[in-house]
């Protein structure tokens, strides 16, 4: 398949990109997040094509995305108050609620669940894109199942070039992890995946946030993931990685103490001279967590260009974007944490 490559500026992307979709077909979609893989989601068969060219497994549900909030009511029954407070306050936005599903969106989209995934991206293109084509567009992270998201369309390149119809090329993502997702079915809400929307932001609209175990831990044989980015290995480079939590002094000289020439290093900027003979990929300062956000997952990528045996990754605070950006990199080690 020879794939599409088009700008985002460019006149006829819109036009073209909606028509692919409208059509069956698959495009590679920015967002503020992260690149997103994009099909009709009410079309099984493109559905179908999604979870092929991923490699995902088909237990592992999708993120309708929607180009405004007043959609919520064409996907969604039993939609509460306190959905439309969120979107008020969030949308467009790094938000996804899961709600009850109408029986128009097919099971294989939800992964058999009664519920369904929703958001609404914060990028004109994309949302300009999912008016055109009339449909809500299913779209989970753009990478090969189990990779580094895709922040950039060279990412996705080098993981979809070939398998689909189209890449939408615009720029970095601003964020760089995926959307939060909020389970708004049960109560109280519940956190099932740490985002580009920080969890404070959310408890000063919707109260007390429970967080799911599969936020901490790995999930076990035989549960069923009830949102993307649940259940299984995520994120993850073709080297080990073990990932350190405590203060950066402590976890750098941790670090620093363990290292063989030649070993792969995630840090902040800051303590990056202390690991001169290794690859080192700084994600930004101690203190901002922004950077961090935006540059894991270049970070775990980079290390794919090279033959590095092991990677050590510094952890930041849990909080804020911090919760988001440590959620990814403990999947990326397969939950392998030392704590300080």
């Amino acid at each position: 398949m020879n794939t599409l490559f088009l700008p985002a500026d460019a006149p006829n992307t819109v036009t073209v990109a909606a028509e692919i979709i409208r059509s069956g077909g698959l495009v590679a979609i920015p967002t503020e997040t992260v690149y997103g893989l994009g099909a009709n989601g009410l079309n099984e068969d493109a559905v179908r094509r999604i979870f092929e060219a991923k490699g995902r497994p088909q237990d592992n549900p999708l993120i309708l995305h929607i180009a405004k909030a007043e959609q919520m009511e064409d996907f969604c029954e039993d939609v509460p108050r306190v959905a439309y407070d969120l979107a008020d306050a969030f949308w467009p936005g790094p938000l996804t609620l899961v709600l009850k599903c109408k029986p128009i969106v097919p099971k294989r989209t939800t992964a058999g669940l009664d519920t369904v995934a929703i958001r609404c991206p914060d990028h004109d293109v994309t949302r300009a894109i999912i008016a055109a084509s009339g449909v809500p567009v299913a779209a989970p992270s753009g990478n090969t199942s189990g990779r580094p998201s895709p922040t950039k369309a060279s990412h996705m390149v080098e993981d979809m070039n070939g398998k689909i119809e189209a890449i939408v090329d615009g720029g970095s993502c601003g964020i760089g992890v995926e959307s939060t997702i909020l389970d708004l079915t049960v109560t109280p809400p519940r956190l099932l995946r740490p985002g580009g929307m920080p969890v404070e932001k959310l408890a000063q609209i919707v109260g007390e946030i429970a967080v799911d175990d599969a936020v901490i831990r790995p999930m076990k044989e035989g549960e069923k993931p009830r949102a993307p980015g649940m259940k299984y290995r995520h994120y993850a480079p073709k080297a080990p990685v073990t990932v350190l939590t405590g203060t950066g002094a402590d976890t750098a000289a941790y670090i620093a103490e363990q290292v063989q020439p030649g070993d792969g290093v995630i840090c902040f900027q800051e303590y990056a001279p202390m690991f001169p003979d290794c690859v080192v990929q700084p994600i930004g300062e101690e203190v901002d967590d922004l950077a961090h956000a935006q540059r894991v997952f270049d970070a775990l990528r980079a290390f794919d260009g090279t033959d590095v045996p092991r990677i050590f990754a510094q952890c930041p605070p849990e909080q804020g974007l911090g919760l988001a950006v440590a959620n990814r990199l403990k999947k990326a080690a397969g939950f392998h944490v030392i704590a300080l």
